[in-house]
């Protein structure tokens, strides 16, 4: 099978990684690049291609690559004052306000 064949990934596999793609892409990532990263994800998420109706049948993922941001932005906010954390949400709600008027 030659590198880069898709044949033993599910079609849930492929609209997933299509999805996460079209995230990288709104947020200005190259399209190769984009592709790229997306398989990567599956592979991390998934542990590589599985064949539908397989031993990973109706089991899930558990989604390992989806953790990482929500506790590192936790952290991060939480070791900065209330002061701090206070002003960045008025500046937010501001930059939202404007954009919507």
């Amino acid at each position: 099978m030659p590198r880069g064949d898709k044949s033993k990934y599910t079609d849930k596999q492929g609209r997933k990684a299509d999805h996460i793609a079209e995230g990288y892409e709104k947020r200005g990532v190259a399209e190769k690049e984009a592709e790229r990263r997306a398989w990567a994800t599956v592979n991390k998420d998934d542990a590589g291609g599985k064949n539908p109706g397989g031993s990973g049948r109706g089991k899930s993922t558990g989604h390992p690559a989806a953790h990482n941001g929500g506790r590192k932005g936790g952290a991060i906010s939480a070791s900065r004052s209330k002061a701090d954390r206070s002003a960045a949400a008025k500046k937010g709600w501001e930059t939202r306000r404007r954009k919507t008027s």
